[in-house]
């Protein structure tokens, strides 16, 4: 862009391709986050920029300034620069290596957030403060250091992780830590996502872990805690990190064997442990925290003891392995009734946790927040005419789903017309679909997350019913190679088709296009790891292609082709041509016209496009 066309943008100038927030009266210059964000390869931000001939010394890197760009992989920041702002460089997953320049005293909230190319970081002794998290989720770190002469923080004893000097307090570590035996607390987060960090040692001055200190670590095979903590413990060689006092098993790993003296397993204790394909729960725990087993994958097998009166929520969200679920007998909160392998809540009859293998009981009257979430491997469900409630995320990701049906009778679910999907019957809103479904005219909305991470979804029909689709309703439905979107449609939400990365055609059929979010439409590089707009053809009727282009975020199609029944045959509903098959955009099998692009198979071999009004 030219420097003088965007001198009507107040104080804002894109300089060099770098975009700077320019102050007029102190002669500053921060560079801040563009609507884009589209910044790559080797960035070098200089001291000073000539603007409209003035000269603004560089002095910070704002707040998201360089957030998602992936694909930066280098950048040289000045020794002008004294703040690193909060989520600055949040996400950029190519940089592998940054040099904090000895004038830079601020590293903001969350500032180098999820940067897993990162293998190093050095601090210098100018900085003074460190915010919250500011590497969290670096799971590639192998080397952290801090300048000597540093008044605030520390990486003694050449320990690989950053202290703060004044508490004694662990704030990030790496795969190559080891905690020096003057460290008193472990803070927030500190190895959270550190997958390559195989074994940890608690010192005895350890007095305090704070929350999802080790989330994440999924590499761990050893967690030992030293004699004589008063703390803490690993009890029995248990391999696992339990508060003394509680009896708390706080972080687990692949190898641990929960002691019977434990009572309660922590929030995310085993969280994204994927190594873990077997727990034995001993009869001594009374509670299993929120979030525990979250993310086991590779766990086939739970069985909740008798003793257990408290499960948070999604404790076993994301287990995706489960084949079999049992609770023990005698539970006076918790069941498995009718040996269906699911863990249900006995006073409200609720499903809290289901596998592939789950046969729901007809006494079951509510469905719970993310029970069969990512359950790839079961292939049908059954709704019996007990069930009153169906939570938010309850199917999502149970990409081999073939068939759902709903028990005749169910005053509040069905499942019309053998359609195979999950319909609110009040409604008329379809809120779960398989690769199967077939969407009844009667319906009048698709549900958010309805047809979310379903790859083996290849077509579907939106019948003219249809009046509003709902965020990630298809989102990551990577099968799917085209899509029509009918006349009636006037909403679609965030990231409704994001992730569809086998669109080459997207037939929108509205006549007045409405404004939809940039997301909409995107899809995810993964060779650039960047996310991008979708490169398929948009079809739109004839006389709307100035509207489509003028309309957000429809505008950000590449390639789009006005005049539909130009490039199909116009028909009406009583076509009477002999034909031999007809199916409609989206290759599905009809047995009549329906409206809109019809593919007619003709009885001489030939086959056509025609267009049904």
């Amino acid at each position: 862009m030219n420097i003088m066309s965007v001198s009507v943008l107040a104080d804002e100038a894109k300089i060099d391709g770098i975009w700077y927030d320019l102050d007029n009266e102190t002669l500053q210059a921060e560079v801040i986050q563009n609507s884009d964000n589209q910044y790559s390869g080797n960035i070098t931000i200089p001291e000073t920029v000539d603007y409209e001939e003035k000269t603004y010394r560089v002095t910070a890197i704002r707040d998201y300034a360089f957030a998602g760009c992936t694909g930066l992989t280098s950048i040289d920041i000045p020794n002008s620069i004294t703040t690193v702002g909060n989520y600055a460089f949040y996400g950029c997953k190519s940089l592998t290596s940054i040099d904090i320049p000895n004038s830079v005293t601020t590293i903001g909230i969350r500032a180098f957030y999820e940067c897993s190319g990162l293998t190093s970081i050095s601090i210098p002794n100018s900085v003074t403060s460190i915010e919250t998290q500011a590497f969290l989720g670096c799971s590639g770190l192998e080397s952290i250091t801090v300048e000597n002469g540093n008044a605030n923080y520390d990486s003694r004893e050449n320990c690989n992780a950053l202290i703060k000097t004044e508490t004694n307090t662990l704030i990030a570590g790496c795969k190559n830590t080891v905690i020096p035996n003057s460290v008193t607390m472990i803070g927030y987060g500190a190895f959270f996502g550190c997958s390559g960090l195989t074994s940890i040692s608690i010192p005895n001055s350890v007095k305090e872990i704070g929350e999802r200190a080790f989330k994440g670590c999924s590499g761990l095979t050893s967690i030992t805690v030293e004699n004589g903590n008063a703390n803490y413990d690993s009890r029995e060689n248990c391999n696992a990190l339990i508060e003394t006092e509680t009896n708390t098993l706080i972080a687990g790993c692949k190898n641990t064997v929960i002691p019977n003296s434990v009572t309660s397993i922590g929030d995310d204790a085993f969280a994204v442990c994927t190594g873990l394909t077997s727990i034995d729960i001993p009869n001594s725990v009374t509670t299993i925290g929120t979030h525990a087993f979250y993310e086991c994958s590779a766990l086939t097998s739970i069985d909740i003891p008798n003793s257990v009166i408290i499960i948070g929520t999604s404790a076993f969200f994301g287990c995706s392995g489960l084949e079999s679920i049992t609770v023990g007998n005698g539970n006076a909160n918790y069941d498995s009734r009718e040996n269906c392998n699911a863990l249900i809540e006995t006073e409200i009859n609720r499903l809290i946790a289901g596998c592939k293998n789950t046969v729901i009981p007809n006494s079951v009257t509510m469905i719970g927040y993310g029970a069969f979430f990512g359950c790839s491997g079961l292939t049908s469900i059954s709704i019996p005419n007990s069930v009153t409630s169906i939570s938010n995320y309850a199917f999502i990701g149970c990409s081999d789903l073939e068939s759902i049906t709903v028990e005749n009778g169910n005053a509040n679910y069905d499942s019309r017309e053998n359609c195979n999907a999950l319909i609110e019957t009040e409604t008329n809103t379809l809120i779960t679909g398989c690769k199967n479904t077939v969407i009844p005219n009667s319906i009048t909305s698709i549900g958010n997350h309805a047809f979310r991470n379903c790859s083996g979804l290849t077509s579907i029909n939106i019948p003219n019913s249809i009046k509003s689709i709902g965020y990630w309703a298809f989102a990551k439905c990577s099968g799917l190679t085209s899509i029509s979107i009918p006349n009636s449609v006037k909403a679609i939400g965030e990231r409704a088709f994001f992730g569809c990365s086998g669109l080459t055609s997207v037939i929108s059929l509205i006549e007045e296009p409405f404004e939809i979010e940039n997301d909409v439409f995107c899809v995810y590089n993964f060779d650039t790891e960047d996310i991008e707009f979708t490169s398929a053809t948009l079809y739109v009727p004839t006389g709307t292609k100035t509207k489509y282009e003028s309309t957000p975020a429809w505008n950000k199609f590449k390639n789009i082709v006005e005049g539909i029944e130009n490039n199909v045959e116009s028909a009406t509903t009583n076509i009477t041509a002999k034909e031999a098959e007809r199916y409609n955009v989206s290759g599905q099998r009809i047995s009549s016209p329906q409206k809109g692009i019809n593919i007619v198979k003709m009885s001489d071999g030939s086959t056509k496009k025609v267009m049904c009004k």
